[in-house]
């Protein structure tokens, strides 16, 4: 048994999928059920003795204590976050809270369940703390990739917040000795991405024909990972990963945001043609979001080198992959997509209206 936190969300609800289909073995699964987090994701496991959903925060020292008990699981998969940069910056105090917080009351209540462990199973417990290469800050067109030794600079309230967490997370084991791994993942895309992260959000606005917004000059550049590749590279860590250590998880995909925009709307092209003409034609500017970091870039040749992990996905795949999913779960896309959401849509996009180039 593990137990996952986050996993109603886009990555934690590939993983838990992944998981349950590729080792069979059972978890508990914590999740708040924000804007973000989604039952509807985990449909096909909802009678499904091996997961054990808890609707639950992650601050909750008390509910967190009583799973450790009740299940006593062997790791935590730790995913839940606030992640979005846009909602970040328009309510920071939601990711200090959950990113920082949460990640606080987690590993507290990891280190007295951990600490009260005899043996083999002290010996065995592991904590995963799934983070982003955002932490890293900003690089300019030459250079090189984010390594796990590359320092923290981190440039937005989300960024900052899981920086905070990773310290958290490097603290706890340096102090108390709780045995730590932490991912620091590239861009992910792929099923069941909550439709305000570019490659979705492009995606749904082409089929409805409205406006493709494009912040700044759409050159600011992006390493691209495939979630299920992501979901392969944390199974290898949580099983071979040496304690204490970080690991960089990216996609070699290098890519402006602006030719991402342009390959989904070639293949809305050719997979669902608009009679109106071709998707391009919605690409629209808009002026650029306060601190929009211009480059990130992951080495992953740590993770590949110990642990023999490498994506089995291109872009060039992963992309008309996702491309498919969104096109064969519309419902999906129009559940999630309610009130609340194009109301912060109409937010956040609808102030930056109007050509920045």
């Amino acid at each position: 048994m593990i137990l996952v936190t986050g996993g109603a969300g886009f990555i934690g609800a590939n993983f838990v999928l992944d998981w349950v289909r590729e080792t069979g073995e059972p978890l508990v699964n914590l999740d708040a059920l924000t804007y973000a987090g989604n039952r509807e994701n985990l449909s096909s496991l909802a009678n499904d003795a091996r997961h054990v959903f808890v609707h639950g925060d992650i601050c909750d020292r008390a509910l967190v204590d009583r799973l450790f008990v009740e299940h006593r699981p062997r790791a935590v998969v730790h995913f839940a976050a606030e992640s979005h940069v846009d909602r970040s910056i328009h309510g920071p105090g939601d990711f200090v809270r959950t990113n920082v917080e949460g990640t606080f009351t987690l590993l507290e209540a990891a280190r007295a369940y951990w600490s009260a462990l005899d043996g083999d199973a002290k010996a065995a417990f592991r904590f995963l703390h799934v983070s982003t290469d955002e932490v890293y800050g900003s690089l300019g067109p030459n250079d090189p990739a984010f390594t796990e030794t590359k320092a923290y600079e981190p440039n937005s309230p989300y960024s900052a917040s899981k920086a905070a967490s990773d310290h958290l997370v490097r603290a706890w084991h340096h102090t108390y000795g709780l045995p730590v791994l932490t991912t620091n993942c590239s861009n992910n895309y792929g099923p069941y991405q909550f439709p305000e992260k570019l490659i979705p959000l492009m995606i749904a606005n082409a089929l409805a024909g409205r406006p493709l917004p494009i912040y700044g000059d759409g050159r600011n550049v992006r390493d691209w990972l495939y979630v299920g590749d992501h979901c392969a590279a944390i199974r290898e860590v949580l099983v071979r990963g040496r304690v204490g250590e970080t690991y960089n998880v990216g996609g070699w995909n290098e890519k402006p945001n602006i030719e991402i925009v342009q390959t989904i709307c070639a293949l809305l092209d050719e997979l669902r043609p608009d009679p109106a003409g071709p998707h391009g034609r919605l690409v629209t500017y808009v002026a650029d979001r306060p601190g929009h970091d211009r480059r990130y870039a992951i080495d992953a040749r740590k993770i590949e080198r110990e642990l023999g992990w490498r994506p089995a996905e291109t872009f060039e795949t992963g992309i008309r992959k996702t491309v498919a999913w969104y096109l064969e779960n519309q419902d999906w896309v129009a559940h999630v997509q309610s009130g609340e959401y194009r109301a912060w849509v109409d937010r956040n996009y609808g102030q930056r209206e109007g050509s920045s180039t």
